[in-house]
């Protein structure tokens, strides 16, 4: 019957991928109904700390995004990226990555793409080069940031399997392993492809005037003039600060949280405060924060974990015993394999914290140390395997050039080197790291 429970869940992510966001959440509930009243298994429990994490980092990073203060970060990358062209290869992806690490989401880097791919052309190197690897740099920063999704379940997991794992500990591998990741994959890019002026395919297509005239996008030469309002740096302030005071908080939790309150809980009424200080000190309107992009895609989120987390807890916990009857000897001789099947995992769930949500109770049942789970943390990003992801589609549509693409044979596509060097690049040395200080 495991294997029959699987393909229900296989067929809901096949379902899901075709109709795409928030489907994966709806069917996933559809799929607990199939098994509670055809099956008569009773359902496990939904990821409730991990939904309240994120909605409270959503709301916060929302009112930032209704202030302009996420236009105002992006704006200051916009600035160190046209100073230094030479360097945008490098440069692009280190942007992407530390906003999103900033702002816990990688749909922060949409208004980026477009300036790195200006910056590129103009200076004669092949867009493709620093666009590839500043969309994979931005979902590989999202288990390097503080207030990101991922973060939370690994926290939130970690307590009700009665394990002492701090945001410190989870960052202080995550982001020297992702960083490593970007910095290795991008000296890659530095070399890949023909140089513009040597790529037969582009200098033909120049040869169209209105391809040529495309190139160019005058908006965007215009971009870094607009002029930093008040709001906007007053939001950024606030967040920038309430994001220090988690991590503050994190490394001296127990001296400075009241009695039998967790780190998980503290997230979510610090981040909740962070959205209030900023409307009070802004007077942002909650309807402007409610129709932000960031909103969006972090309710779309919290309904995705909510359906197929559930699912899949339910599958897993009926089979726990048989699961780790299954693969315990393995894993007790190579706990390391256990990054293959959460890569595996994430080609097809298209959200990191779903996967670490079914994933990481799975590992603590199989009795896979914490470190080991931690070090391997980076693994758990690989929907670059199919270029169908939104950052991935937008850089595609932002290149002109038409030098970012996919491939003939669909998986042979701009991003799927990048994102393999840079994810196995920082899951071996987030391995390493987590092995050396526990």
């Amino acid at each position: 019957m495991f294997f029959v429970h699987m393909m229900l869940l296989l067929t809901v992510i096949f379902v899901g991928i075709r109709h795409g966001g928030i489907a994966f959440g709806l069917l996933g509930g559809l799929g607990v109904s199939v098994l509670a009243f055809v099956f008569g298994i009773a359902p496990g429990t939904p990821p409730i700390n991990v939904m309240l994490i994120i909605l409270a980092v959503v709301a916060a990073s929302a009112t930032l995004e209704a202030t302009g203060g996420l236009k105002l970060l992006v704006r200051y990358a916009e600035r160190l990226l046209r100073k230094h062209p030479n360097q945008i290869v490098f440069l692009g992806p280190l942007c992407t990555y530390s906003l999103t690490v900033l702002v816990g989401t990688g749909h922060s880097v949409y208004p980026l793409l477009p300036v790195i791919y200006d910056v590129a052309y103009k200076k004669g190197i092949r867009p493709e080069r620093p666009l590839a690897i500043s969309t994979i740099a931005s979902q590989m920063g999202i288990t390097a940031s503080p207030i990101a999704a991922a973060a939370a379940v690994v926290i939130a997991t970690s307590m009700e399997n009665h394990l002492d794992i701090s945001l410190i500990d989870v960052l202080m591998v995550t982001i020297p392993a992702t960083l490593t990741g970007v910095l290795v994959a991008a000296a890659w890019s530095l070399k890949r492809g023909k140089d513009l002026d040597k790529d037969p395919e582009f200098q033909a297509r120049l040869q169209d005037d209105e391809f040529r005239e495309s190139l160019i996008d005058p908006e965007i030469e215009s971009s870094n003039q607009v002029e930093q309002e008040r709001t906007a740096k007053r939001g950024l302030t606030v967040f920038l600060l309430g994001i220090l005071a988690v991590i503050i908080i994190a490394m001296f939790s127990k001296q400075v949280l009241p009695n039998k309150v967790g780190m998980s809980v503290a997230i979510q009424f610090m981040m909740l405060s962070v959205g209030g200080i900023i409307l009070l000190a802004t007077k942002v309107s909650p309807k402007k924060i409610v129709n932000s992009n960031v909103f969006s895609a972090g309710m779309t989120a919290v309904i995705i974990i909510f359906g197929i987390a559930w699912l899949s807890d339910t599958i897993i916990s009926h089979h726990k015993s048989y699961l780790v009857s299954m693969v315990s000897d393995l894993v007790s001789l190579y706990p390391w394999t256990f990054a293959i099947a959460m890569f595996v995992a994430s080609i097809f769930l298209k959200s990191q914290a779903a996967v670490l949500t079914i994933m990481l109770p799975l590992g603590f049942s199989l009795g896979i140390p914490a470190p080991v789970l931690i070090g391997v943390l980076p693994a758990c990003y690989a929907y670059f395997f199919f270029p169908f992801y939104p950052s991935d589609l937008a850089a595609i549509s932002f290149d002109r050039s038409g030098t970012t693409r996919i491939g003939k044979y669909v998986v042979n596509h701009s991003f799927i080197i990048p994102g393999f060097i840079g994810v196995s690049t920082a899951t071996l040395v987030g391995y390493f790291i987590s092995m050396a200080i526990n």
